[in-house]
C-alpha cells in the first residue's frame, strides 16, 4: 500500500506562526492557491481513497484534489487531526515564552510525557496517528491512498517510518501542500519521497 501524505494549504495562523491545534482555521488565499496547485500536480495519480482530517484547512485541501474525480467523496478521520495544544492554541511561541516560560521550555525540550494545559501529549498524539495509518494499511492493502492532514501528523508519520525518536529535534521539512510518499512494507512503513514541492511557488514550513 502506498500512502500520499499532504499537509493542508496555508492559513492566516500559519503565516503568523500561531499554534492551531484543533482550532478550525480556514485556508487563506495562498492556501487556496496551494490546494489548486496540489490538485493539478496529482491530476494524473489515481487514488483508491481520499481521506482527511475533519478540520476545514485539511478537508478543503483534500476536496480540491477530489473535485472532478469519479469518486469525489472525501472520507473524514478525526485521528488525523493536529495535536491538541489545549490552552496554547492561538498563541505564538514568543507569546508563550513571555507568558509562561516553564511551558515554553517544556515545549522546546520535547519533554517525554509532557502534556500542554488542556492538551495532548506527544505519546498520545503519536498513538492515534499510528492507529489511523494502520487502519488505512489494512483497509486498502495493495492500493494507493491520499491523506491530507497537518504538520504534526506528518512529523509523526515520518518518525514512525524512519524509527526516529518522538522527542528528538525535527530534521525534516513539512511545507504546506507539499507531496510526501510512504510505502507500507512487511517491516512497517518506509519513506519513498518527502517534501516534493515543484508545484508550489511558495510554501511555509511547519514551525510547530
Amino acid at each position: 500500500m502506498r500512502l500520499c501524505l499532504v499537509r493542508h494549504g496555508e492559513t492566516a495562523w500559519n503565516a503568523e506562526q500561531r499554534m492551531q491545534g484543533w482550532t478550525d482555521i480556514p485556508l487563506n488565499e495562498q492556501g487556496e492557491r496551494q490546494a489548486r496547485a496540489l490538485a493539478a500536480a496529482l491530476r494524473g495519480q489515481a487514488f483508491d481513497a481520499i481521506v482527511a482530517s475533519p478540520l476545514q484547512r485539511a478537508l478543503h485541501t483534500a476536496q480540491a484534489v477530489a473535485a472532478g474525480r469519479t469518486a469525489s467523496a472525501v472520507e473524514q478521520d478525526a485521528r488525523l487531526r493536529e495535536r491538541h495544544h489545549g490552552d496554547l492554541q492561538g498563541l505564538t511561541r514568543d507569546e508563550i515564552a513571555a507568558a509562561a516560560p516553564a511551558i515554553h521550555e517544556a515545549l522546546q525540550a520535547r519533554r517525554p510525557g509532557y502534556q500542554p494545559p488542556g492538551g495532548e501529549s506527544v505519546e498520545a498524539f503519536a498513538a492515534r496517528v499510528h492507529a489511523a495509518m494502520q487502519a488505512l494499511r489494512h483497509r486498502f492493502h495493495g492500493g494507493t491512498v491520499l491523506a491530507v492532514a497537518h504538520g504534526g501528523v506528518l512529523d509523526i508519520a515520518y518518525r514512525l517510518a524512519t524509527d526516529a525518536d518522538l522527542h528528538s529535534p525535527r530534521q525534516h521539512a513539512l511545507p504546506n501542500a507539499a507531496i510526501n510518499w510512504l510505502r507500507a512494507t512487511p517491516a512497517g512503513w518506509a519513506v519513498e519521497a518527502w517534501g516534493l514541492d515543484d508545484h508550489l511557488s511558495h510554501a511555509l514550513d511547519d514551525s510547530g
